[in-house]
């Protein structure tokens, strides 16, 4: 039996404010079918018992900021603050708390991503959460009780990286993963996505059949439905769709097929929201 470390689960979501700061707002019934899919999500991590999470998501000037805008970062701390401040708690009805960070799994994928000729952003402390990875968690890992390395992809703003190249950061996540024996489970999760407008008189709006044609691409896993959209295709979906990018690179790592376990168009959320589960 291999000692190597290996990706159990692979896991996407949105990461709307809305689903945690106001779920009364959406459908009842949408409401209902997104959180089920949460709960399912959960369950599935439960059963998986990783070791840590690989977080991929992107983050909102947070941290980063037009100055200083990589297309790609690896977290490294022991912990990790979140949400930011009291006031985003607060709009996200999340509590402000630490979560735990696997920093020597997030060390190893950072050496492997200069391996592999990938070039991103160190971060070996203070990287602070938004909404980004609080939502979600909050359904998916309610206690914070499994170690995080938080990987932070530019879908904010331009230039971003192509849809190829985060397909191959996942790739590149998920050899790391395998050359590395101190977690061997490992489970990635992707937040973000899909439709949606930021800051821009269109919010609110959601572009369904955009995020329908997205939903079929993903669910069947080909690399190249998932990596030959250009920038005038997802501008069609809003600033917001560019954070696909993120559900792109845990493709990569998964390297199989997906089942998409909710997909609604909320403009309540402000998002086309869904979550998915590879066929691992």
């Amino acid at each position: 039996m291999s000692t190597h470390g290996r990706i159990v689960g692979a896991f996407a979501a949105s990461h709307s404010p809305g689903i945690t700061g106001w779920p009364e707002k959406a459908p009842p019934d949408a409401r209902a079918t997104v959180e089920r899919a949460y709960a399912e999500v959960r369950h599935r991590i439960e059963e998986l018992e990783p070791d840590a999470v690989i977080a991929v998501s992107v983050e909102h000037f947070t941290n980063f900021h037009l100055g200083n805008l990589p297309a790609f970062a690896i977290a490294t701390g022991d912990t990790y603050l979140g949400p930011a401040t009291a006031e985003m708690a607060a709009f996200v009805n999340v509590e402000q708390h630490h979560y735990p960070g696997a920093a020597s799994l997030g060390r190893h994928l950072y050496a492997e991503a200069l391996t592999a000729e990938f070039d991103p952003a160190l971060v070996e402390g203070g990287l602070e959460f938004d909404e980004n990875f609080c939502v979600p968690l909050k359904h998916l890992d309610p206690d914070s009780r499994r170690p995080l390395v938080p990987v932070i992809v530019n879908g904010v703003n331009p230039p971003w990286p192509t849809p190829k190249r985060c397909y191959d950061f996942g790739r590149m996540i998920r050899a790391a993963v395998e050359s590395q024996s101190e977690a061997r489970r490992v489970v990635v999760l992707a937040t973000g996505g899909l439709s949606h407008w930021v800051g821009l008189p269109e919010s609110g709006s959601i572009n369904e059949e955009f995020d329908r044609d997205f939903v079929a691409r993903f669910e069947s896993g080909e690399p190249g439905r998932l990596t030959s959209y250009t920038r005038e295709e997802i501008d069609l979906a809003g600033n917001g769709a560019h954070e696909i990018r993120t559900w792109i690179v845990a493709a990569g790592a998964a390297g199989v097929g997906w089942d998409v376990l909710a997909y609604e168009p909320v403009p309540a959320w402000l998002t086309g929201t869904a979550v998915a589960a590879a066929r691992l």
